[in-house]
């Protein structure tokens, strides 16, 4: 497994200003990071938890699809938030999660990514990374959200299933080389953390 995540590697180079990894878990293994993320939130977790996992054994995608979760190759995680929307409108984080991943794999590539509506993010024609975003109505309190996102980084034609292969594409196939997981990892929040402020209208004082 290359450069291993760890919770208090990332929050300590994250710093305490964001709400997007205001709390961060890293899990060896998990179902999904969904699932994880809607078991803390019941348990009374604050909104901008991150949970990522090394590895998910049911990871999944739009529509019920399974997602491919290499151990140790990719970012696999989930986000919890509470952006003050009703369920009806979860198309709005759906397209938010998936242009700000897309603007972040533009800058590493440096090659048009793409958004194939309404959650996939395309190179090349080959498929980088996805969303999935579920909501929950709460009553007498903003409604929750799960925003899971899942990215190719450091896969070989040969972590991928025989069906994904030549349809799949990671960043390191990309560059020619490996990603430093951590450091996107990082990038990947931060981004995440603006654009959210910027495109629900939130005071960063939340």
């Amino acid at each position: 497994m290359d450069n291993a995540l760890t919770a208090a590697g990332l929050r300590a180079q994250l710093g305490r200003e964001l709400l997007i990894g205001r709390e961060i878990v890293v899990l060896q293994t998990t179902t999904s990071t969904n699932d994880e993320v809607w078991r803390l939130a019941r348990a009374g977790a604050a909104e901008g938890l991150v949970v990522f996992a090394e590895e998910q054994t049911r990871g999944r995608g739009q529509h019920s699809h399974s997602w491919e979760s290499a151990p140790g190759k990719g970012l696999w995680f989930s986000v919890l938030l509470r952006p003050g929307i009703a369920p009806r409108d979860s198309a709005r984080l759906t397209t938010w999660a998936a242009n700000t991943v897309a603007q972040v794999v533009q800058e590493i590539v440096q090659r048009k990514a793409l958004v194939s509506p309404p959650n996939d993010v395309y190179v090349d024609g080959r498929k980088m990374a996805g969303v999935l975003v579920e909501m929950r109505a709460q009553t007498g309190a903003p409604h929750l959200a799960i925003t899971g996102i899942g990215l190719n980084v450091n896969q070989q034609p040969c972590d991928f299933s025989e069906q994904l292969r030549e349809r799949a594409v990671s960043l390191a196939m990309l560059r020619g080389g490996p990603v430093a997981r951590d450091l996107l990892a990082l990038k990947l929040l931060r981004k995440l953390d603006t654009t959210y402020h910027d495109t629900f209208a939130l005071s960063h004082s939340r």
